[in-house]
This record gives structure tokens, C-alpha cells and sequence, in this order.
């Protein structure tokens, strides 16, 4: 069989296309000068490894004869990995979303040789069905009306190019005030799904930085509702079909209200953001379940999602053997088979069904098949069958040991081995914080282990930090997640490791952010840097999706960065920072909860607390323990020990502070304003409230 030019490709993603029929191109200028030699327009079809629907397009359209004929006929044909060129992705998907009110993967634009679109969707079939036009009808249709309406495309597709321009240069506005968290928090209430938890109908995506925004009103306001709606969600989550009971870690997302039916696909992003938002609620309210859950995210990244040189994968497919969640379903007779006397119980607490568990037209799945959930706790399931909690609990592990090296047997679902830094840097932050949290430092190793894999394979020869690696390359110059999201780890790992190293890399990492993607006009962060590949706009983006914003992420960096040197220069940036964005924040403010997030932490209060003292002595361990299982999520920390002037040479207000009587000693400063340091744990306790 005859490959085409993404044979010679990295991504896992252009690589399943390398043997279709399509003449594909990978994204590159030869691809766009054949479109002009040839007078065609170029079809763009954007995805990932880990897409059920681009799997289906592919098998449907891209794998056949009669369409791929066409194809090649008509157009110059270019597929681009989203996760690889998110630049590309976010440029195109906002031009689908203003033709055609929604967006998706895969994505499918169509452009002229200058690459300015004209004509975007999703998913297409073959033929039409349902009302919705297939590609043997687009295809014909398209290429008449390049032939025989050119002038008319071209004045449509300019206009279309224009208006994606003009969204990028917003002028800046005010600086917004705290009651812009209010709004958000009424806005989320209204959207709030009592019953399931969560917000809006389906599909249902967990969107892990709501939570994150919510914690800290709550924190701020005392409103309990707020804290209420967390736990809620989170634990009906944690219940429900959405969450692998068998291996950990959750699904992508649940395509009814009540978190059963998942789209079976797991991308690292949701394991590292989840793993932080139950580490956060377990701080808030002590409940055992949410650190048990974050635990449990966090083996299943050890276990399956971690590369043996310390980088972590991208995703788990939701297919395997052509089929959508066939690694994850269960028959009853099996369950009976491999559990043997056992089985009763846990066919009874796991909701499974003789003639199956769920319906879901969209999905499909064998008839007969279950998703293994709960729909109550641990404690009402013990109750209720007149076990102890405790008992119930190591019943339900051996049989979950027995299920899980069962399902070990079977056919895995496709991983995508690609490593992504902006990715990794949130998974540090989750490593590191759990190091934190919980006080273990394996933890730590693996967020450190990490941290040098990037710092030793994805940074360009410049020094500059690339975006992604996989089967010894890196490349693909880096966005503003790489660096946000990698700074943000950084200083995640300085909190949980002391190790200054970490806090220089950071600023050094800043300096490039603010050196070569701020813009000077209105302020904020260009997703590309200047001397990145240029496109039709060079966009701006601040909304928080299944990922939060680099802008978003980059304005808490700021802040923290600010407090952490005591350099006013980071707290300038992020004052225009915000005002650069306040216009489209004020808005829709629920779609910017990562955003506001960190405009809490502007708000303030806000505290810098420094430990002066030795780090491996009792007493410095009983304060940092004291601090870190307390919810203060507007703080930053430093560690001074007093023979070393390391941090007071990047923290200089650090020089004059000392211990008192040679024992460990705390100075906490809230909102500019310093208090007397404090040796006791009693006096620090007063300090903190």
C-alpha cells in the first residue's frame, strides 16, 4: 500500500491517516504552493488520536475510494493534529463557531491557497443522512462553486479573515471589582443541577477550574452553597459511571445529566485538573472520599499515563477493537464468573443488570452490558447490606483487583504517547500540590522527575521551550500554555520542595512570556510568540474550556510571582492584564472561572508567609504541616534557612527577617500589612484565621 506524506509524521494522530487514500499533506508551505500551482482550495481536517467522531470520519470518508477520489480531485487536503498545533485549531475552530453557531472535532474547514476559509463543519458522512449534507454531495458542490463563483468566495473568505483579526485586538477596558465573583456565583447557582450534580444539561463536562473558582468564594464569602455545590458534583462524579471504578481516573465526559454514560476517552489534562480540584475540597472539608479520589487519579497516571524517562502521556482512546467503551464494560455473567460468591454483592453495588445497565443510541455498545457505578456512599451501601463501612470497603477492593487484572486481558484502548509540555506542567502542579497535601514525597520525585524531563528534552537550542515530544524529537515551537502552565508547576514545586532552582526557572520563563507574547497595545498574552509561524491572526484567548486559558493561568502566575519577589513589575502586568480582558470577562463571567480564580487572589486578602529555620528539623515539618492541610488558596510561601542567601537574593524583603531564640520562626504579611512573627503553632493559628 502506497502511504502519503504523513508517514513521515510524529503525531500519533496524522500517523492513523498515513494509509488512507487522501493525498493528506501535513500542515507546510509545500502544501499550500501545490494549492496555488493547481488553482484548488485546500480542505482542512483538524482532530486528535483520541477523537471517537474524527475515528468515524476517517473510517466513513477518509478510508474511502469514491469520497477520497474527490477529494483529490477538488482540493489540496491538510490534517492537523489539534493537540501538536493548537494555534492552528483555536484559529479554525473560532471561525466554525462564527459560521455556524457551534464547533467540534473533527473539525473541517475549507480555505483558499492564502488560507483564508470560506466554508467550516464538523463531522460529516459519506452521504447525507438525517438532513445532514454528506462529503459525495459537499465535495461536487464546493468545487463548482470555486470554478464558477471565485470572486464572490474570495470577498467572503477575506471578510471571514478580517473578523477573526478584529477578535484579537480588543481594546482594553477597566479594572474589574469583586463584584464581578458575584455575579459568577449567582450564575452558577442558576445553572446548578441539584439532583446530579454539575451544571447545565448534557452533555456534562467536568470542567474542573469551576470547582476551583467556587472554593475560593466560598472562601471568601462564607457561603456555604458554594461549597455545597463542590461537594455535590465532585462526589456524584466520583459515583458515577464517568469515573473508572476498575483502573481510576475519569472519562472525558458523561453524555447524560446523571454522570453514567461517559464518552470513554481519558486525557491527561482531566486527570491533573480533577486530582487538584478533590485535593482542594479535601482541604476545605476533611472528608476522606476526595482525598481517596485524588489518590486514586493519581496511580492511574503512575500506572498507565507516565513514560519510564518521567514525561506523561497524552490521552487513552475511547475505542477499542472498533468499539466505544468495549475495554470498560461488563457483562453479568462474567462478573459472576470472575467473582465467583463475591459476585452478588457486587453486581448489587455496582447497579449491573442481566440484560445491561445503560441505553445510549449515540454510543451503541454490546446489548447486555453494564457501567459499573454507585448511587449511594460508602457508608449508606454498608448500612444498607449490614456490613461495616470497613469491611464493605476491602470487599469491594479484592474484587476490584480481580476485575481490574481480568480487564487487564483484553484488548487496551490506543494511547497516545505524544508528550505535551503545557500538559505535563499542569500534571506537575498536581504532583507537586498532592506532595503537599497529603505529605508524601513520592509525589514530589515524580512532579521533579517530570519537570527535568521537559527541561532536558523540550527547550530548543535557544533555550526557548517547545511544545511537544515523542519517540526521542521534540518540536513545534511553544504557546502560551507551555509557559503558563509550566510556570505555574514550577512554582507548585518551589512551595513543595523549597528548592530555589525552581523559582528561577520560573522568572527566567516569565521574562521570555513577557518578552515575546505580551501584547503592548492592549496587554494580555498573544497565544503565539513573535517569532512564531505566522497565520491569518495572531489570536488572544482567554476563555476557560475543558482547559483553562494560558491568560488565565499566566495572571495568577503574575500575582504569585509578585508576592514571591517582591518585584512590582509582575503586579503592573497583571493589573493590565486584567484590564485587557475586562470587556469580554464582564460579559459571561461563568465562562472565565479560571480567570476569576485569579482575580481572587487580587482581591485579596491575600498572604505571604515566610519560614525562617532549618527545613529537616521537627518543627519546621509541624508548621509546613499545620499550613498546608488548611484551605489558604491566596497565599504564597517561602523558606528562608539562615546560613543560605539564595531566596533573598530573588526575595530580597527576606534579608532582615531571622529566627527568634534559634527556633523556627513565621512571618506572615496579609494585604501589605506585616505581623509580629510568631515561634508557636497556637500563635500562627491566630495569624491564619
Amino acid at each position: 500500500m502506497n502511504r502519503n506524506r504523513l508517514s513521515k509524521e510524529k503525531s500519533p494522530y496524522l500517523l492513523q491517516h498515513a494509509d488512507n487514500p487522501v493525498e493528506w499533506y501535513p500542515w507546510s508551505d509545500e502544501a499550500f504552493e501545490k494549492a496555488k500551482s493547481e488553482d484548488k482550495p485546500v480542505f482542512l481536517s483538524v482532530g486528535y488520536s483520541t477523537c471517537h467522531w474524527c475515528h468515524v470520519m476517517a473510517h466513513e470518508s477518509f478510508e474511502d475510494e469514491q469520497v477520497s477520489k474527490l477529494m483529490n480531485n477538488a482540493f489540496v487536503s491538510i490534517k492537523v493534529d489539534r493537540e501538536e498545533r493548537p494555534d492552528i485549531d483555536g484559529i479554525y475552530m473560532t471561525v466554525c463557531q462564527m459560521l455556524t453557531g457551534s464547533g467540534g472535532w473533527p473539525l473541517t474547514i475549507i480555505m483558499t491557497p492564502d488560507k483564508e476559509p470560506f466554508f467550516a463543519g464538523t463531522y460529516f458522512p459519506k452521504g447525507q443522512r438525517f438532513g445532514r449534507p454528506g462529503m459525495m454531495e459537499i465535495i461536487p458542490q464546493i468545487k463548482e462553486a470555486w470554478n464558477s463563483r471565485r470572486e464572490e468566495i474570495l470577498k467572503s473568505a477575506g471578510k471571514i479573515s478580517f473578523a477573526i483579526g478584529q477578535n484579537s485586538n480588543l481594546p482594553a477596558g477597566d479594572f474589574l471589582n469583586d463584584e464581578i465573583l458575584e455575579k459568577a456565583f449567582k450564575d452558577f447557582q442558576k445553572r446548578f443541577d441539584e439532583g446530579n450534580g454539575g451544571f447545565g444539561n448534557a452533555p456534562k463536562f467536568p470542567t474542573p477550574h469551576n470547582f476551583l473558582f467556587l472554593l475560593r468564594y466560598w472562601k471568601r464569602s462564607g457561603n456555604n452553597s458554594a461549597l455545597e455545590m463542590v461537594k455535590r458534583t465532585l462526589i456524584e462524579m466520583r459515583k458515577g459511571g464517568i469515573y473508572d471504578h476498575m483502573g481510576f481516573g475519569f472519562h472525558r465526559y458523561s453524555t447524560d445529566s446523571h454522570w453514567l454514560v461517559p464518552h470513554f476517552e481519558k486525557m491527561l489534562y482531566d486527570q491533573a485538573l480533577l486530582a487538584v480540584a478533590y485535593l482542594e475540597t479535601y482541604q476545605a472539608t476533611k472528608d476522606e472520599i476526595f482525598k481517596i479520589t485524588a489518590e486514586e487519579i493519581l496511580k492511574y497516571v503512575m500506572r498507565d499515563m507516565t513514560s519510564l524517562e518521567g514525561g506523561f502521556y497524552s490521552a487513552e482512546d475511547a475505542d477499542s477493537e472498533g468499539e466505544e467503551g468495549k475495554f470498560y464494560l461488563w457483562y453479568e455473567e462474567e462478573l459472576r464468573e470472575i467473582l465467583g460468591e463475591n459476585s452478588d454483592l457486587i453486581i448489587k453495588l455496582f447497579n449491573c443488570e442481566k440484560d445491561g445497565n445503560w441505553i445510549d443510541p449515540t454510543i451503541g455498545g454490546a446489548p447486555g452490558t453494564n457501567i459499573l457505578h454507585l448511587k449511594k456512599s460508602y457508608e449508606e451501601l454498608a448500612q444498607e447490606n449490614e456490613l461495616k463501612t470497613d469491611d464493605l470497603k476491602n470487599r469491594i477492593d479484592r474484587a476490584r483487583n480481580k476485575l481490574f487484572e481480568a480487564r487487564k486481558k483484553r484488548v487496551h484502548p490506543y494511547k497516545d504517547d505524544k508528550i505535551l509540555t503545557d500538559w505535563n506542567g499542569l500534571m506537575i502542579s498536581a504532583f507537586a500540590k498532592a506532595a503537599q497535601v497529603l505529605g508524601k514525597e513520592g509525589y514530589q520525585g515524580i512532579a521533579e522527575k517530570a519537570a527535568e524531563f521537559i527541561f532536558q528534552k523540550l527547550r530548543a537550542e535557544n533555550g526557548k521551550l517547545l511544545h511537544r515530544y515523542r519517540q526521542g524529537e521534540a518540536g513545534i515551537s511553544a504557546n502560551i500554555d507551555d509557559y503558563s502552565f509550566l510556570i505555574a508547576a514550577l512554582l507548585d514545586l518551589y512551595e513543595a520542595s523549597f528548592k530555589v532552582a525552581y523559582l528561577k526557572s520560573a522568572i527566567k520563563l516569565s521574562e521570555t512570556l513577557l518578552n515575546s507574547f505580551w501584547d503592548n497595545t492592549n496587554g494580555g498574552f498573544y497565544f503565539t510568540a513573535d517569532d512564531s509561524e505566522k497565520l491569518i491572526s495572531r489570536q488572544k484567548e482567554v476563555y476557560d474550556g475543558a482547559i483553562p486559558s494560558g491568560n488565565s493561568v499566566a495572571l495568577l502566575n503574575l500575582l504569585r510571582l509578585g508576592r514571591f519577589t517582591g518585584d512590582t513589575i509582575y503586579e503592573k502586568k497583571a493589573h493590565q492584564l486584567v484590564k485587557g480582558f475586562s470587556n469580554v470577562v464582564k460579559n459571561s463571567p461563568i465562562a472565565f472561572s479560571q480567570f476569576l480564580a485569579s482575580l481572587d487572589f487580587a482581591f485579596g486578602p491575600s498572604k505571604e508567609i515566610v519560614i525562617v529555620g532549618k527545613q529537616d528539623n521537627s518543627e519546621s515539618e509541624k508548621i509546613l504541616s499545620f499550613i498546608r492541610e488548611k484551605f489558604i488558596p491566596n497565599k504564597v510561601i517561602l523558606f528562608k534557612e539562615e546560613e543560605r542567601q539564595d531566596i533573598v537574593n530573588i526575595a530580597k524583603f527576606t534579608g532582615d527577617q531571622k529566627s527568634l531564640n534559634g527556633k523556627t520562626t513565621v512571618y506572615v504579611c496579609e494585604n501589605f500589612n506585616c505581623k509580629i512573627p510568631v515561634t508557636e503553632l497556637k500563635e500562627l493559628e491566630n495569624l491564619l484565621k
